[in-house]
């Protein structure tokens, strides 16, 4: 069997969200796989670290796809061409798009649906080829992965989507993310914070990820407890933060607020274990993965109770009304002056933790291409 696979997101030097979900199921897939060959299909040029086994072949299609126009160029035109040259029987999509013009049977991934809850949140035209494409995407595909039974829900509730055409596979955590030992957590505090204790949120600065009912909550927080503990925001500008920089300038604390941009996934670690908590009171995710990061770290966390959120966190965070400023800062206090509970966080995260795997989660899926495979005849 052929399997070809949508490897755009595969960047050296910039993988985020969807690349690192491409990179740690492929690179596992491949492997349990082996009588199986691949076909890599990127939209630039390939780094070799990518090319995981020998049973991949890559492919450079053009052009690259990072708009909605080229999107529709890449998908619908230049990739159907390739898979067919390439005699491709099963196509396997992690990122949620895929071609409308082909018969190949396609498993398709979908992480949320963010954009039809909060339309108005993303670009003009990128919403739009999001609510036109999508629905289309979720009918087209022979199996949905979806990465939470929240996001399974939405396409329900959404699309109308048949509940035994989408299976839900958690997603795992890096192997990278474990407890920091003291020495580095000092000199984290001292290069970041002045060597002051510090909150920690971990993601884009987008308004769907509460940022501003986060810094609302931190001067809050400053305000009832004269404690000299920061706030660390760990996340590049995202689209939309027009009122977050309004509200961080009226902020009474803002110069306790400490921003450091993306950060590689080591640092990301370092930064992560040395914090006091995770705050995380998202309007909405698809799944979450900062708490699971959070659990492997030995870091306590606050979240949100909508969405994916509470199925991530089970009973290892403290849960929160989003819109409820208040709430985040009690539970900010509640941590910061209760060890007790401050452990009894820990542990149960330490317990919340191995529910999620990247091996549990690409043995699933290398099944769900088996299965789909032999549901369209490629196998008889």
């Amino acid at each position: 069997m052929r399997i070809g696979v949508n490897t755009r997101f595969l960047l050296p030097q910039k993988l985020e969200g969807l690349g690192w979900y491409t990179y740690e199921i492929l690179q596992r897939i491949v492997k349990l796989m082996p009588e199986h060959d691949f076909v890599f299909f990127f939209d630039r040029p390939y780094d070799e670290k990518f090319i995981f086994s020998s049973n991949i072949t890559p492919v450079v299609i053009n052009p690259p796809a990072r708009h909605p126009i080229l999107w529709y160029l890449w998908f619908e035109h230049a990739l159907p061409k390739a898979m067919k040259k390439q005699k491709v029987d099963v196509f396997f999509s992690p990122d949620g798009y895929l071609s409308l013009k082909t018969n190949i049977p396609t498993v398709l991934s979908i992480h949320d649906l963010a954009f039809e809850v909060f339309p108005k949140q993303i670009p003009f035209l990128v919403a739009k080829y999001y609510t036109f494409f999508t629905p289309k995407f979720a009918k087209k595909a022979a199996q949905i992965v979806a990465v939470s039974t929240s996001t399974k829900n939405d396409l329900i509730r959404f699309y109308g989507i048949e509940e035994k055409k989408i299976t839900v596979v958690s997603n795992g955590c890096s192997a990278q993310f474990n407890p920091v030992p003291s020495n580095i957590k000092e000199e984290i505090k001292n290069k970041w914070t002045e060597g002051h204790p510090f909150f920690i949120f971990i993601g884009a600065m987008h308004p769907r990820k509460n940022i501003e009912g986060i810094f609302k909550a931190f001067d809050l927080f400053k305000t009832k407890t004269g404690l000299p503990h920061k706030m660390l925001i760990a996340g590049r500008m995202a689209w939309g933060t027009a009122s977050i920089n309004t509200t961080f300038e009226t902020l009474q604390f803002k110069k306790d607020i400490v921003f450091t941009a993306h950060s590689e996934r080591d640092l990301l670690n370092n930064l992560l274990g040395s914090a006091e908590v995770l705050v995380y009171p998202s309007f909405y995710e698809g799944f979450g993965l900062p708490i699971l990061e959070a659990f492997h770290c030995g870091v306590p966390v606050i979240t949100a109770n909508n969405s994916s959120m509470p199925e991530v966190a089970g009973d290892a965070a403290l849960l929160v009304e989003a819109n409820e400023v208040e709430s985040i800062t009690d539970s900010m206090i509640k941590i910061v002056e209760n060890e007790q509970l401050r452990k009894e966080l820990i542990d149960k995260g330490h317990q919340q933790k191995l529910l999620f795997s990247w091996d549990k989660a690409a043995e699933k899926i290398a099944g769900i291409l088996q299965k789909t495979a032999n549901s369209n005849g490629v196998f008889q």
